[in-house]
């Protein structure tokens, strides 16, 4: 039974049945609006019962012509609404016609009114599904939950609104904010545009919302800090509408995602040269070592993509190399893939590897990188870190690699710890292989912190946010730039490609970031109140620790490259000579664990200062 009702072709038959009501009551009407029901004239009412059966026949052909009997009238729109006042005034210059030719007369008033009664009665016979089906929702109201404010009142937005409203019952938008300010005080698909960013606080406690969405997928990174910022304030959770590529095949409500501490960076994510390092990576043999750590781990994942001839995943830890190993096997079964173990310590297995393979690109990712954990070690930093980069340097130059790009970090510049201090002469290293080698372009990339990398601040606070904290910051006015885990693999990935010999190349990462504020920012992405149900402790900074780090020492200098967002500092001159004795020794010393090797350090990283944070 239910399945005739919804056939297509009773439809037709019940909405032609109710035109032919309409047609006869908007003529009545007509009629006794103009004259009165007991005063109507004899010729005028047998003129219009007379005119029925050709009313009827003209008000189904212009129906049928406009489409108005198989159109979906359970979504109808302003479009539809159109189309029946077209056609009821084309009905109606036809009934004058008709009228006209055989000289039926009727009273002008008489054909205005009874348009506008059948325009009327068509529309609400057509519209009746909608009002049903709105008042349905209304009652539904009760099971709201969600009382969104929406941040952008663009077309990103409207598309939104309409998906919100037919996949989210449960959620409702209350008003939408533009910084625009000809959008304020005007209505999109009904919900009120109130202000721009500056009354999202105010705007979000007016309207009672209970989540927070940003939509604003073209706005620069910098706009889209300050939004959430400001959305933190006011305490509800907020998600985020990101950039998407595929607005018009793919459902903008699907791309909602929580927002994450990469938003909070505020500035443009870097962008490379995508051509350009597949021609450079495809059919190549390289070699990662450190392949299994969160930076080596990426740059294995980006390597494989440009199909190298074999990709070498080298680490000292047999279960991330693991891992890495068999995600990529699952992803990219057609490219070779060959997991060893070792350490870049050993110079006898690295150069059985070296020997075997033959590798045309090595990317030198293994490395001791904790700050404190390498101040209580000082003799492991130098072992892993100087020892390790020179072994992987010599092998290199001695069967002849392409390139070579050593992963250095912002506090290889002036270090107060040994860590950084370590990686300078890793550096160092580089430079004066760069000077050397007759066939290997030496390069090193050094950037700031790592999102979410193993050992990394991020991790430490959503754990430390997870178990309620406290959540410690070393300093309150401490600072460091940071980047994703992405953004540093391209990076290196880049410098490969511009690398002609000795570079260290370095990102423009915009703004150091306060690490207080961000703790406090996670913390109400989290949906808790800083410093109040989760505190932030301050524990002082830790041995070897600076307040402030720097990507250049002031004699490097900067020069652009293609990307203008990475740079190269230019290299500093040193004796090499006298550089490679002294390294000697260090090493040597760190391999006997000799108990002042900090001292030692400054002997050939001439910018290491010694600090005692305590």
């Amino acid at each position: 039974m239910k399945e005739f009702f919804e056939n297509k072709r009773f439809r037709i038959f019940v909405l032609i049945i109710l035109d032919f009501i309409v047609v006869y009551l908007s003529a009545m009407l007509a009629l006794i609006l103009r004259f009165d029901i007991t005063t109507i004239p004899q010729e005028y009412y047998d003129g219009a019962v007379r005119s029925l059966p050709v009313y009827f026949v003209i008000t189904i052909v212009v129906m049928w012509i406009f489409k108005l009997y198989n159109r979906v009238w359970t979504y109808a729109s302003l479009s539809e609404l159109v189309a029946v006042i077209k056609a009821t005034l084309l009905i109606g210059v036809l009934f004058v016609c008709y009228h006209v030719l055989f000289q039926i007369n009727m009273p002008r008033s008489y054909y205005f009114l009874i348009c506008a009664f059948m325009a009327t009665f068509f529309s609400c016979s057509r519209f009746a599904k909608v009002a049903i089906k709105n008042y349905k929702e209304s009652r539904k109201s009760k099971n709201i939950r969600n009382y969104v404010m929406l941040i952008g009142a663009g077309s990103a937005a409207n598309i939104l609104l309409n998906e919100l409203k037919s996949t989210a019952p449960d959620t409702v938008v209350v008003c939408a904010i533009d910084d625009n300010p000809n959008k304020k005080n005007k209505y999109m698909q009904g919900v009120p545009i109130v202000g721009n960013r500056n009354a999202i606080e105010s705007s979000a406690k007016k309207y009672g919302a209970t989540e927070i969405i940003i939509a604003m997928p073209s706005a620069d990174a910098k706009s889209i800090r300050e939004v959430i910022e400001l959305c933190n304030k006011t305490g509800l959770p907020t998600k985020i509408l990101p950039a998407v590529s595929s607005t018009l095949t793919s459902s903008l409500s699907k791309e909602i995602r929580e927002v994450r501490y990469e938003d909070l960076l505020g500035r443009e994510p870097v962008q490379v040269n995508q051509k350009g390092i597949h021609e450079f990576l495809h059919d190549k043999v390289v070699l990662v070592t450190g392949g299994g750590g969160s930076i080596g781990s990426e740059l294995c994942r980006q390597i494989v993509g440009n199909v190298p001839k074999t990709l070498i995943i080298f680490d000292i830890y047999e279960n991330c190399a693991y891992d890495i190993q068999n995600e990529l096997k699952r992803n990219y079964p057609d490219v070779h893939i060959e997991t060893l173990i070792g350490s870049v310590r050993d110079y006898d297995r690295m150069e059985d590897i070296f020997k075997e393979y033959k590798p045309n690109v090595v990317y030198h990712a293994a490395a001791h990188k904790h700050v404190p954990l390498m101040e209580d070690s000082p003799n492991e930093a130098i072992k892993n870190n100087c020892l390790g980069t020179l072994n992987v340097a010599k092998l290199a130059d001695k069967y002849e690699v392409d390139n070579f790009v050593l992963i250095s970090t912002d506090k290889a510049v002036r270090p107060t710890n040994v860590m950084g201090a370590s990686k300078r002469i890793c550096e160092m290293i580089v430079q004066s292989f760069a000077n050397e080698s007759q066939h290997t372009k030496f390069a090193a990339v050094r950037f700031g912190n790592v999102l979410g990398s193993n050992g990394s601040v991020i991790p430490l606070f959503l754990k430390q946010i997870e178990n309620g904290g406290p959540v410690t910051v070393t300093h309150k006015e401490i600072t460091r730039f940071f980047m994703t885990i992405p953004e540093a693999v391209s990076l290196v990935l880049q410098a490969g490609l511009f690398a002609k010999g000795g570079e260290i190349f370095v990102l423009d990462m915009g703004e150091p970031v306060k690490i207080y504020e961000l703790a406090e920012n996670l913390i109400k992405m989290k949906g808790h109140t800083p410093n109040g149900d989760i505190k932030i402790e301050i524990v002082g900074l830790r041995p070897g620790e600076k307040l402030y780090e720097e990507l250049l020492m002031d004699e490097e200098g900067l020069s652009k490259t293609e990307n203008q967002m990475i740079f190269i500092g230019q290299p500093i001159d040193f004796d090499e000579e006298k550089f490679f004795n002294e390294l000697d020794d260090l090493i040597e010393s760190a391999e006997n664990n000799v108990p002042n090797i900090k001292e030692l350090v400054t002997h050939v990283c001439t910018t290491y200062i010694i600090t005692d944070n305590k």
